[in-house]
C-alpha cells in the first residue's frame, strides 16, 4: 500500500470462521464510544442529580452538521424529533440510539443548546472497491459471491466482519481451518473507502490419524478403506482426500453403516465422532466410536400377495435370497427390484413390494416376508431438471426408468438418484418428489450442480514390455454435455509408440446400448524380438445388458499388421516369411459376453468375473480364422477381510481356416498371463537363425493363484504384500510353414512359477513389484525374475 493512504484496521480477526483474537480498537469505534459518552454527559450536566426523564426540552430549531448525502429531513425522521415538539432526556437518548443503529453514520453527537438542538454526524463512507489479497486456493469471483458488501453502497463495519467470517468458513470447509481473514479499509477522497480482505490461507489441515473405538470384528485398517476420508500418506501433497472436511463426516458415517449392514450387522451404530486438532493446528486426529452388535443371517423367506390378480407362487420363484445367507439390505432391495420389474412386464400397475422383517434373537436370524400389495394410484406428472448449465436434460432424464405419465414408484426414483450421482458429472445432485397439480400427480425435482469432467494428463510410464516412456492423455467424461466419453492418448516409450482414440455413447438411440469406437495405432520395437511391428485397429462396437449380471458386446474389427525387418540380420526362416508377406489385414465380426457378480452378488466379500469372446475373420481381408478367448476370475476376502485370495483360469484357441498364420496373429504370452518370464518368453521359438525369436502359439492355458495381505507397515505408506503361483502352457503351430527351420517347443509343456509381490498405492496408480522363481521351465525359455507393472484391478 502507498504511504499516503490512511489504513484503518477494524473488527475481529477470524480463524476458521471463529473469532480468535481481539483486534485493536479502530478509529470509528473510539468515535462511537466518545459520542455516546458525550451525549450522556450533556444530559447529566443539564439536570444534575435528577432522573433523565424528568427534564423536558422544547426546541424551536434544529441544526444538523456534517451530512452530505443524507438530507436533514431524513435525519430528523430517523431521530423521531420534530421542531417545536416537547421531548424528554430519555427521548433524546432514544434519538441518538436510532441514528447510531441506522448503519448510516460513523459518529453521532446530539447536544441541546437552549432552544436549538444541534446534531453533528459523520457519515459512513461509501464502498469504492472490494478487493481480496493473499488468496490463491479460492478465486476472486468465488469469494465475491460469498460477501454481501457491495460497491457504491454504504460501508457497514458489522457486515464487513460477517463477510470476513464467511470467507474464513469457506476456507474451513475446504480443509483450511487455520485460515485467517482480516478486513481493512483504505480511505479515499469524497468520503469513499476501499474494503480489502487480507487473507492468510494456511495449509490444509490433514487427517493425521483415523481410529475406531468399539470395533471387534474388523480392524482399523479394514474400516479405513471404507471411509471416503483418508489418512495423510507419503503423497499428501498430491492427494486431497486426506484433507479434513466436516461435511465428509456424515458421509463417512453412512459409509460405515452401509458396510456393516451389508455384512449382517443390523444394529451397528456410530455413537460419536471426535475430532481433535493438533497443537500446531495443521492436522486432525479423528476417532469414530461405534457399536457393532451381532451378525444376523437370513431366516425363513416367504412371499405373499394381497392383490387378487397376482399369483404369489409365480413371483416366489424370482426371489434369489436363501435362508442361511448373511443378511444384507442390498440383497432385499435387489429382490424387490426384480419383483417390480416382472410386474411391469406382466402389465400389473401400481404393484408394490414391502419387506416385513421378523427378528429372531435366539438364533440371530431375520425372517423376511415379501408382501405384494397395490400402491397408491399416483402418476409422474413431469420431471423438472435445474442447475445443469452444460449437461443436456436428456442425459439426466434417461437415468429414470419412469417418464411422464408412468405410475410413480418411490424405489425407482431413489435408484435414479443414485445413477445420476454415479455419473460423476455433478458436484451435488438432489432428487425429490412433490405433489403436482392434483393429489394423483407427482413432480420430480432434480437439482444438480455441475463440476469439471475433463482432464489433461502428462506423465511417465514404465512396463517390462515397452520400457520407459512419456504419456499424454486427454479425457472428457461428458463430451459437449451429451454424456459421451472421449479419450485421446499418445504414449511414446523406448520400445513402443501408441496413438489411440476412444469414443463411447452410453445411450445409443435413447436405449441402454453403448455405442463405442476404438481406433488404435501402435509401432513396436521390442527388445524381446528381432523384428518390429506396425498395427492399426479400427473397432466399432455395441454393448448392452442381457441379464442382471450379464452384458454382451457385438463388434467389428478391421486390423492391419505388418512385420518389419529391424536390422539386416539372419532371421529364422519362419520370421523371414512373415516379413516378406508385407502388410496383411483382417476383417472380423465378434462378440464378448461378460458375467460379473462383484457388485450385485449375494456375498459382499466375494465376486466372480467371467468373460468369453470370439472373433470370426473372413469378411474380406487376407486372413480367415476363428479366435476364441475365455477367462474366469474369483476373489474372496478372509480373516475379517484382511487377506484377499484370488484365482484366475484362462485360455485361448486360434483356428486358422486358410493359409498360414503369422507370429503377430498367434497368442504370445506376457507377464500379465504368466509371471516369471519375459514377454514371449515361453512357447515355441525359431532358433534357425541368430535372432532366437518367439513364434507364439495357437493354443494356450494359464492359471494364476495369489494372496494379498498387510505387511504391518503404517497404513499411510500404502504398501501391502502378496504371494503367487502361476502355471501355464503355450503350444501348437499346425498352420505354420517351417521351411525346414529349427523350431523348439512346438509340443508345449507346463511351466510353474512362484513369487512374492509388493503392492504400492501411489498417485500415478497402484504399482506392483514381482520377484519370481520358475520351478519348471524349458532350456529355451527366457526367464525374468523381477518386474514392475501398473497393477490391474480385479
Amino acid at each position: 500500500m502507498k504511504s499516503k493512504e490512511w489504513v484503518v484496521t477494524m473488527g475481529l480477526s477470524t480463524r476458521g470462521g471463529v473469532p480468535f483474537e481481539q483486534a485493536k480498537p479502530t478509529n470509528y469505534r473510539n468515535a462511537i464510544r466518545s459520542a455516546s459518552f458525550s451525549v450522556l454527559l450533556s444530559v447529566a450536566w443539564l439536570v444534575p442529580g435528577a432522573p433523565v426523564d424528568a427534564q423536558q426540552y422544547q426546541f424551536n430549531s434544529v441544526q444538523i452538521n456534517g451530512n452530505e448525502r443524507i438530507g436533514d429531513a431524513a435525519i430528523l425522521r430517523q431521530a423521531g424529533i420534530s421542531r417545536g415538539q416537547r421531548v424528554s432526556g430519555g427521548q433524546l437518548n432514544d434519538a441518538f440510539q436510532s441514528l447510531q443503529s441506522s448503519g448510516l453514520f460513523e459518529t453521532v453527537e446530539i447536544e441541546p443548546r437552549g432552544g436549538t438542538l444541534v446534531i453533528n454526524v459523520v457519515e459512513l463512507p461509501t464502498v469504492n472497491r472490494v478487493r481480496f489479497e493473499g488468496n490463491q486456493r479460492i478465486k476472486d469471483d468465488a469469494l465475491g459471491a460469498l460477501v454481501e458488501t457491495t460497491e457504491r453502497r454504504v460501508f457497514n463495519p458489522a457486515q464487513a466482519e460477517a463477510d470476513a467470517a464467511a470467507i474464513a468458513e469457506a476456507y474451513s470447509a475446504d480443509g483450511r481451518v487455520a485460515a485467517r481473514v482480516q478486513p481493512r479499509i483504505i480511505k479515499r477522497n469524497q468520503n469513499r473507502v476501499d474494503l480489502v480482505f487480507e487473507i492468510f490461507e494456511g495449509d490444509n489441515v490433514e487427517v493425521e490419524r483415523l481410529s475406531f473405538v468399539g470395533n471387534r470384528k474388523y480392524s482399523d485398517r479394514r474400516l479405513r478403506r471404507v471411509l471416503g476420508t483418508k489418512q495423510a500418506g507419503l503423497f499428501r501433497r498430491l492427494v486431497r482426500r486426506d484433507t479434513f472436511r466436516e461435511e465428509q463426516v456424515d458421509v463417512d458415517k453412512q459409509l460405515l453403516r452401509d458396510f456393516y449392514l451389508s455384512r449382517g450387522y443390523v444394529d451397528m451404530r456410530t455413537t460419536a465422532v471426535n475430532g481433535e486438532l493438533t497443537q500446531e493446528r495443521d492436522g486432525f486426529f479423528v476417532s469414530y466410536n461405534i457399536t457393532e452388535g451381532q451378525q444376523f443371517k437370513f431366516g425363513a423367506i416367504d412371499l405373499v400377495s394381497e392383490m387378487p390378480n397376482v399369483d404369489a407362487a409365480a413371483y416366489r420363484k424370482i426371489v434369489k435370497v436363501r435362508p442361511g445367507a448373511i443378511y444384507s439390505p442390498t440383497i432385499v432391495e435387489a429382490d424387490i427390484a426384480r419383483l417390480e420389474r416382472q410386474a411391469i412386464r406382466d402389465g400389473v400397475d401400481f404393484m408394490r413390494v414391502e419387506p416385513r422383517v421378523t427378528r429372531n434373537e435366539r438364533d440371530l436370524t431375520l425372517d423376511v416376508t415379501y408382501v405384494i400389495s397395490r400402491g397408491e394410484r399416483v402418476f409422474v406428472e413431469r420431471i423438472d431438471i435445474e442447475g445443469n448449465t452444460t449437461t443436456l436434460d436428456r442425459v439426466v432424464r434417461r437415468q429414470f426408468d419412469s417418464v411422464e405419465g408412468d405410475p410413480f414408484n418411490p424405489r425407482e426414483i431413489r435408484q435414479a438418484a443414485e445413477r445420476i450421482r454415479a455419473l460423476n458429472y455433478f458436484e451435488t445432485a438432489e432428487v425429490n418428489a412433490r405433489e403436482g397439480s392434483s393429489g394423483e400427480q407427482v413432480v420430480i425435482d432434480v437439482d444438480v450442480e455441475e463440476k469439471p469432467t475433463g482432464s489433461l494428463n502428462f506423465g511417465g510410464s514404465f512396463s517390462s514390455s515397452d520400457g520407459f516412456g512419456v504419456a499424454i492423455s486427454f479425457a472428457e467424461e461428458n463430451f459437449l454435455g451429451r454424456g459421451q466419453r472421449l479419450a485421446l492418448t499418445v504414449s511414446t516409450a523406448s520400445e513402443a509408440t501408441r496413438y489411440g482414440l476412444n469414443f463411447v455413447e452410453p445411450s445409443f438411440l435413447g436405449r441402454d446400448v453403448a455405442l463405442g469406437l476404438n481406433i488404435d495405432y501402435a509401432e513396436t520395437s521390442s527388445s524381446f524380438a528381432s523384428f518390429d511391428t506396425n498395427r492399426l485397429i479400427f473397432q466399432p462396437s455395441l454393448a448392452f445388458p442381457v441379464s442382471e449380471n450379464g452384458r454382451l458386446q457385438l463388434r467389428y474389427t478391421a486390423e492391419e499388421i505388418e512385420v518389419l525387418e529391424r536390422d539386416p540380420i539372419e532371421h529364422g526362416l519362419t520370421i523371414a516369411d512373415d516379413i516378406a508377406a508385407g502388410p496383411q489385414w483382417s476383417s472380423a465380426i465378434g462378440y464378448e459376453y461378460t458375467y460379473d457378480t462383484r457388485r450385485t452378488g449375494l456375498d459382499p466379500t466375494a465376486g466372480v468375473l467371467f468373460q468369453f469372446s470370439q472373433d470370426f475373420a473372413g469378411l474380406g481381408g487376407d486372413s480367415r480364422f476363428i479366435k476364441s478367448v475365455g477367462r474366469v476370475t474369483g476373489e474372496k476376502r478372509i480373516f475379517n477381510e484382511e487377506v484377499t485370495l484370488r484365482a484366475t483360469l484362462e485360455g485361448g484357441a486360434l483356428a486358422w481356416m486358410e493359409g498360414n498364420s503369422r507370429v503377430v496373429d498367434r497368442f504370445v504370452l506376457g507377464p500379465s498371463i504368466i509371471r516369471g518370464f519375459e514377454p514371449g518368453g515361453i512357447g515355441p521359438r525359431d532358433v534357425s537363425g541368430t535372432a532366437d525369436d518367439p513364434l507364439g502359439g495357437n493354443l494356450y492355458v494359464a492359471a494364476r493363484f495369489e494372496a494379498e495381505f498387510p505387511l504391518g507397515l503404517p497404513e499411510e505408506y500404502g504398501i501391502s504384500g502378496g504371494v503367487f503361483y502361476d502355471v501355464g502352457n503355450l503350444w501348437d503351430l499346425d498352420d505354420v510353414n517351417f521351411n525346414g527351420g529349427d523350431i523348439q517347443g512346438e509340443g508345449g509343456s507346463f511351466r510353474h512359477v512362484i513369487g512374492l509381490s509388493l503392492f504400492w498405492e501411489t498417485p500415478v496408480g497402484p504399482l506392483q513389484f514381482n520377484v519370481s522363481k520358475a520351478l519348471k521351465s524349458e532350456e529355451f525359455d527366457k526367464e525374468q525374475s523381477f518386474e514392475v507393472t501398473l497393477r490391474t484391478q480385479f
